[in-house]
Order: C-alpha cells, then sequence, then structure tokens
C-alpha cells in the first residue's frame, strides 16, 4: 500500500541547541523532546522519571466527593456491591481492580460482566435484574453507563443506588446517578484522556486519600492500570504515560501469578514493554469475552490460587488460538466481498449474519490494513445487527456514525472504534447513508495512509565514530527512555535518504532483511522491513532509496544489536 510521508517540521535550530545545552542530551534528543511539547527541564524530569505524587488530586473530578461518600457510607453499613464491567480489557481490569482493592473493606462484593451475545455492551436488563435478585444496594459500573439512561433508571426504580465510572463521550443527558466522567462539559479535571479502569482508579484513590489508608494496596493494582491502557489505545501522555510507568514497573518487578502465565503461554520473558502487554496479555484477556465471558478474564485476575491461574490462563490461551483463526477466515470473507466493491467507494462496509460476533472489531482493523477507508463490519446476533467500525486516521467515525443514528437502535464509542446496533431492515440504507456521510466530509488524502516521520538522521548520527558496531548505540539507549510508547508518544519514526543496500533477502516470501548504507560512511545497519516484499525491486536496482524505520534491539542467542525496523521505502529524489 502506497503511503504519503508527513515529516515534522524542524524545530528552531536556536531553541533545540539551548535546550540540548541545558539537559545534556544529545540534539536528537532535544528535538524529539520539544516536538512532543516538553520544554523544560522541569517537564522532562516529569516525563523521563514520573512519580506518584505527579498524579492529580482525584477530588478535582466532578461529583468525585459524593462518589466516596456514597462508597463510605456503604462500606459502614457493610451494604451488598457489585462492581459491573465491560467485557474488553478496559472494562475487565477496572472490576479486577476495584474487586482487590475494596474486597477487604466490604464482606458482600460481587462483580458482574454481561454476555457479549446475550446481552451486548453495557449495562443490560438482564444485569439489572441480576442485581435485584441479589438485593444489591450499589451498583458501580466500569467503562461503560455513560449512556445507559434506561438501565439506571431501573437500577433506581428498584432502590439501587449507581456510581457510574466512565471515559467515554456523554450524551446530551447525564444517567440519573453519581457520575464520574472526565468528559463531562462541567468536569474540570485535568486530564480528560483516561480509560475507564484510570476513572476506577481515581475513585479508589480519593477513597483511600479521604481515610488516610495505607495507598500501598493501591499501587499494588497498578499493573492492571498498565495493560489497560495500553489496550484501551488511550494517548500516553500526562498522567497516562505516569500510571503507564509505575504500572510497568510493578508488572516487571512483581508480577502477579496470572500475568506471569499468559507470558510462559506466549513465550515472552521479563521484563517486558508497554508495547509487549498490548500484543501478549491483552489479546488473551480480550479473547475469554470474545469468546466465553469475561467474567473468566477477571477471575484468573484476582485469583490467589496458583491451580485456578493456571487452568484459566489455559483455557483462555486456548480461547485466543481459536480467537486467531476465526479472524484469519472471516478477515479473507470479507476483503473478498470488498473485491466487488466500486474503487471510488469511500469506506467499507460489509455483512454476514454467521460472522462470529466476538471478532468483527478485530476484522475491521485487519480489512483496514488492506483497504485504508473507514470500516464497519455487521454480523447478526439475536436477531440484531450488530457491528463494530474502524477508522483511518484524521477522521471521526463515531461522528460519522452520529450522522446515520436514525437508522440505529444504538451506537456508542470513540473518534477511531465504535459499536453499533441496528435492524436487519436498515442495513442496505445505512451502507447508502454512511458512504454518503463519509465522501462528502472526509478530505481525500486521509484515505492515503501517512508515514509520520519525527526528523532525519543519518547513519553516522546512530553509530559515533568511537562506538562499537557490535554493541547498542548511546543514541538507542537514550530512546528506551521514551518508553512507553502510544498514542501521541509513539515510537520515533525516523528517515535516512540517499540508502544502498549491501545486502537483500526475501524471508517467508513476505519480509525484506537487508544491511544498508550510505556513501561517505563506514556505517553498515542491519534491517528488515515486514510485509514488504513488494519494496524488493526498489532496493535491489542499485538505485539509491529513502527509508523509513524505527531503532530496534534485535536479540539473538543473548547477543543484541541494533536493527531498523523499516517502515516504509522509496525512491531517492
Amino acid at each position: 500500500m502506497q503511503k504519503r510521508w508527513f515529516v515534522r517540521t524542524p524545530q528552531d535550530s536556536t531553541t533545540v541547541e539551548e535546550f540540548r545545552s541545558e539537559l545534556k542530551v544529545d540534539a536528537v534528543v532535544a528535538e524529539l523532546l520539544l516536538q512532543r511539547g516538553i520544554d523544560s527541564y522541569q517537564k522532562a524530569e516529569a516525563f523521563f522519571r514520573p512519580k506518584l505524587e505527579h498524579l492529580h488530586d482525584p477530588f478535582l473530578m466532578k461529583d468525585m466527593d459524593v462518589a466516596v461518600d456514597r462508597l463510605l457510607a456503604a462500606i459502614a453499613s457493610q451494604e451488598k456491591v457489585m462492581l459491573y464491567g465491560d467485557y474488553d480489557v478496559d472494562g475487565t481490569t477496572a472490576v479486577a481492580l476495584l474487586y482487590q482493592t475494596l474486597r477487604g473493606h466490604l464482606e458482600n462484593l460481587e462483580f458482574y460482566i454481561p454476555d457479549r451475545y446475550s446481552e451486548g455492551y453495557g449495562v443490560s436488563s438482564a444485569g439489572i435484574a441480576y442485581a435485584k435478585e441479589q438485593k444489591i444496594e450499589l451498583i458501580i459500573t466500569l467503562d461503560c453507563g455513560i449512556k445507559a439512561l434506561d438501565r439506571i433508571a431501573e437500577a433506581r426504580t428498584a432502590g439501587i443506588d449507581v456510581i457510574v465510572c466512565d471515559h467515554h463521550r456523554p450524551g446530551s443527558e447525564l444517567p440519573n446517578a453519581i457520575v464520574l466522567d472526565p468528559k463531562r462539559s462541567d468536569c474540570a479535571y485535568p486530564f480528560d484522556e483516561l480509560c475507564g479502569c484510570g476513572v476506577g482508579f481515581k475513585l479508589m484513590q480519593a477513597l483511600f486519600q479521604k481515610q488516610d489508608w495505607s495507598m500501598e494496596p493501591l499501587w499494588n493494582q497498578l499493573d492492571l492500570l498498565a495493560l489497560s491502557i495500553g489496550a484501551d489505545l488511550v494517548p500516553v501522555t500526562g498522567e497516562n504515560r505516569a500510571l503507564a510507568m509505575l504500572g510497568l514497573e510493578r508488572l516487571n518487578t512483581s508480577p502477579r501469578t496470572a500475568f506471569k502465565e499468559m507470558l510462559v503461554l506466549a513465550n515472552r520473558t521479563f521484563p517486558v514493554t508497554l508495547t509487549d502487554v498490548v500484543f501478549t496479555i491483552a489479546p488473551r484477556i480480550n479473547a475469554a469475552g470474545r469468546l466465553r465471558s469475561g467474567k473468566y478474564a477477571v477471575q484468573l485476575m484476582v485469583s490467589d490460587d496458583t491451580e485456578e491461574i493456571q487452568q484459566l490462563a489455559e483455557e483462555i490461551n486456548e480461547d485466543n488460538l481459536e480467537r486467531r483463526e476465526l479472524d484469519k477466515g472471516i478477515t479473507e470473507e470479507a476483503l473478498k466481498m470488498l473485491e466487488t466493491y466500486p474503487k471510488e467507494r469511500c469506506t467499507n462496509v460489509v455483512f454476514k449474519s454467521d460472522w462470529h460476533k466476538g471478532v468483527v472489531g478485530i476484522v475491521a482493523s485487519r480489512i483496514i490494513e488492506k483497504s485504508y477507508k473507514p470500516t464497519i463490519v455487521l454480523t447478526k446476533s439475536n436477531g440484531e445487527i450488530t457491528g463494530s467500525a474502524r477508522s483511518v486516521q484524521g477522521f471521526d467515525v463515531h461522528a460519522a456514525i452520529d450522522q446515520c443514528s436514525d437508522l440505529l437502535e444504538k451506537f456508542g464509542g470513540h473518534k477511531y472504534a465504535a459499536g453499533l446496533t441496528m435492524s436487519e431492515d436498515n442495513v442496505h440504507e445505512f451502507m447508502t447513508k454512511f458512504e454518503a456521510v463519509v465522501k462528502e466530509s472526509i478530505d481525500p488524502k486521509l484515505l492515503i495512509p501517512e508515514e509520520k516521520i519525527d526528523l532525519e538522521l543519518s547513519f553516522d548520527q546512530i553509530f559515533r565514530k568511537e562506538e562499537n558496531r557490535l554493541k547498542i548505540p548511546k543514541i538507542k539507549r537514550i530512546l528506551r527512555q521514551f518508553e512507553p510508547h502510544g498514542p501521541e508518544n509513539m515510537k520515533p519514526v525516523f528517515v535516512s535518504k540517499n540508502v544502498f543496500s549491501t545486502d537483500l533477502r526475501v524471508l517467508k516470501e513476505a519480509h525484506l532483511k537487508l544491511s544498508v548504507t550510505q556513501p561517505e560512511t563506514d556505517v553498515v545497519v542491519e534491517a528488515i522491513g515486514f510485509n514488504l516484499s513488494d519494496k524488493e525491486e526498489d532496493v535491489a536496482s542499485g538505485i539509491p532509496f529513502d527509508v523509513a524505520y524505527t531503532l530496534e534491539i534485535n536479540r539473538w542467542r543473548d547477543r543484541e544489536t541494533l536493527q531498523l525496523n523499516v517502515k516504509d521505502i522509496r525512491p531517492h529524489v
């Protein structure tokens, strides 16, 4: 797929030099920090060395004082409390975090995860009916509830109080509950990009702070929060960055047994990065909610029984393997359907009634990798048409779906990911209207994938003259401190121009393995381009090319060497 390259405008050279001198760092590092809005020693210190005391006061969140008082009343009276979470990673980790934190204070504490197929996303009538049967007095929703006006009204009619902990965009009306959501228009909390687990964490932080309890039991759950931040693709900036870093430190130094088991099953070892967590632990946690029930994922994370943990981890790992097969098969079917669509379409909307509901979101993401357009994958479940939407960079798919809301039963989500439900009678009309809405509103350039490049490097900036080429260079060692990476703090991407290959192979008929150099330098760097075999001729022709890449560490038999992870290649002009 052809990409458009966007190279950031270089920072003012005088500013870079002054900042480099103040921090005593390389000019490349100073430039990358300034690009991220880090322009002072204090900001750099907070970026590289976040501390717990850097977290915001939770009572700055609207209605936090009311929520804490209601929870304290429940603890004082030992009421029956139910934690109600979504079935994805964010929801299940949030439930696990609050369950672990509160069960020492509440004797009658239980959790509920809705069934993806019979109940669907969010607060369900079945969930409220269960709460009434169990004589629950307080429900705390996690990663859901902000738009569940009718279901929460049912709970209130039954005499059940509700605290909503959500991070999704509210509708025009808030539910009849105590609502904690930093995206509330009347909420002045300094950071509005918390994940759902993050909002639940702030409730616990406020509770412990007000009671002057030791924070240690809460800090011990930060590994759950790091997992949630990574999996939910929230910006890894500000408070999220601090929480993710501290959570990863916890995960790597004192991992819970559940996560150790999952890494063993994934053939991974410690230490792990946030990216490792997203691609190893998170899919397995999600698989439980996709193929059976998210309650198994919660039980895995909160259990103290080693045998139970091992059994659950193995079962969930099997779920993940099955999920992969489903995902692969449905993606192939969907791509064949799209081959019959007119090329000028701005959207991919596909529907088949027997596709597995649990993987349609993943399939939508896979389709975008092949056909870069706002994508919706629909299937049939419980008599309704339900599906998941994913978007291209820069386009608000949630807003586009909102313009088609007259054809929908319900919908919700974010700028880049959403879920929706409709009557089968409306499918064709929805496809037509969604295409029209997107065609009218999308900038055509957004339909070409963008490779964002931070700055240009020459190979002799990677390896200085005095550096051993068989060891990891200093610049890469410093760049590792930019982790954890995620939205708004992505791994730096560099471009090197006028590059030649000194060695070239194609691996598994898909990946380019090459050695690259530039004229007038003795530096030769190993590189790999995953799924870039279509660039073989550009590299083999002997004509110089430009290469976009990240700097990675390749580990082989206890040996570490530098390797470029090639993102794109194009002829040098």
